[in-house]
């Protein structure tokens, strides 16, 4: 049992603290990965949650791993997001407060390749042609957005 079930076995739908890493990931063309959820049906970075003992930087290996099959490379640190804008409800009634690692990586090896317990999909985009439905909290949309304008 992973970390965030064990806590949420213990407290229920109550709001915790979440810490964890989402990355934006570029490829050769300068095309950003973004993948569709299966919790929300929305894109988003991949990335998540924080395992006990990890770093940002592991977090962000592992889950983009888990979640792509990509194994990433030269993790640039972007920012932090935290505060009360990034209050979340999921869509199972979980509440939490993230804080959460932004990085960047142009470098990884493997297959794209979707998980398929949490990504409909995976595809790379023109950062011009974006979908619509982008998941993360609005402040931090806005900074990627304008991050992925200046590329």
């Amino acid at each position: 049992m992973d970390y965030i079930s064990s806590l949420r076995d213990k407290i229920g739908h109550a709001p915790v603290i979440l810490v964890g890493a989402l990355v934006l990931i570029f490829n050769k063309d300068k095309q950003v990965l973004l993948q569709l959820r299966s919790d929300n049906e929305s894109w988003g970075l991949p990335g998540g949650t924080m395992e006990l003992g990890e770093s940002f930087e592991e977090a962000a290996t592992r889950e983009v791993y888990e979640e792509t099959n990509l194994e990433i490379q030269n993790l640039k640190f972007i920012r932090n997001f935290s505060g009360k804008d990034y209050h979340m409800v999921y869509p199972n009634g979980d509440e939490a407060y993230t804080v959460t690692g932004l990085f960047e990586s142009e470098e990884y090896e493997g297959e794209l390749s979707a998980d398929i317990k949490e990504t409909q999909n995976l595809k790379f985009f023109d950062i011009d042609k974006l979908p619509q439905n982008i998941s993360p909290p609005v402040k931090m949309k806005e900074f990627i957005l304008n991050y992925l304008s200046q590329k």
